[in-house]
């Protein structure tokens, strides 16, 4: 469905993107996920067009990449902020953008109807985008990007500054959409999500570090990971123990990537004595998608 060689992309000095190879099968739900700066934003707009690569090149819906152009016609494409018009309504955007893609006006609307009825926004047709909640605002961006009905799908940080309710509600409606054949590719700064996709790729300074299902991220991750209840809050307690490579601080718990499980374990058991902390719960929990990627960036950094 898409398929990137060598992509790479610089500003100035600023290497974005890094000479990514990209594979994503047909009505796959791949998901790029990386710290802010990774290069997700810039390789997503060169897979639909919007900037050039300097070097590399896309192949889209198994055509050459000299027929790109063609194949972008069966692309829809949702940006990181909402750009539809908030002094028209939910219709007289869709209708807006339809007509940019050369529909019939009679088409738009028939398909109109099928999607704001998917979306849950039928009620809301004739109300102004500017009044509509965060969540509705990125389903109707969502809306005009389905009325070309696309093969592909592609969402960048779809859901960021969205609460979760909606969030849940923007991801079942992309599973029902999958389910109808649409390849997407989301990037999303959520590791909730990226537990959603089928594949996940991991960037990091411009390049994509591993592309994998969760399922084998979480299989090959090489650390293990101890979480620490206790009633001792300070974020810092177990930092630079032997055997931690990281250790962070959520709530009620401390969850700790262990290099060496059994030094991990030792070492812990000393802090907490040595603090006076009693009755604490240490065990193995199985990792994260943000262990994983929380390791991977340090070690990109190392």
């Amino acid at each position: 469905m898409i398929s990137a060689s060598g992509l790479t992309k610089a500003f100035g000095s600023n290497v974005a993107v890094d000479g990514v190879d990209l594979h994503v099968p047909e009505q796959d739900i791949f998901g790029l996920v990386g710290p802010d700066g990774a290069g997700k934003t810039t390789l997503i707009r060169m897979i639909c067009g919007l900037i050039a690569p300097d070097r590399g090149e896309v192949s889209l819906l198994g055509l050459a990449p000299s027929q790109v152009e063609k194949a972008r016609g069966k692309m829809g494409y949702m940006p990181q902020r909402f750009s539809l018009y908030g002094d028209l309504t939910v219709m007289e955007n869709i209708y807006f953008f339809g007509a940019m893609y050369g529909l019939a006006k009679k088409t738009i609307r028939q398909r109109a109807e099928e999607i704001l009825a998917l979306t849950g926004l039928l009620d809301f047709k004739d109300r102004l985008a500017d009044n509509l909640s965060g969540g509705m605002k990125q389903k109707l961006a969502l809306t005009c990007s389905l009325v070309t009905r696309p093969a592909l799908l592609v969402l960048d940080e779809p859901t960021y500054g969205v609460d979760p309710q909606s969030r849940k509600e923007f991801w079942r409606l992309l599973y029902r959409l999958n389910r109808e054949g649409i390849t997407i590719v989301v990037s999303t700064p959520y590791m909730d999500e990226a537990e959603l996709c089928k594949t996940v790729g991991f960037m990091n300074r411009g390049r994509l570090v591993t592309s994998a299902s969760p399922a084998g991220l979480k299989r090959d991750f090489p650390y293990r990971i101890l979480e620490v209840r206790a009633a001792a809050g300070d974020p810092g307690m177990f930092r630079g123990l032997a055997g931690v490579l990281d250790a962070a601080f959520y709530g009620d718990k401390h969850r700790l990537i262990a290099s060496d499980l059994r030094a991990a374990r030792q070492a812990v058991a000393g802090r907490l004595a040595a603090w006076g902390v009693r009755d604490a719960a240490v065990r193995e929990v199985p990792p994260s998608m943000e262990d994983i990627f929380v390791a991977l960036a340090e070690k990109e950094v190392g």
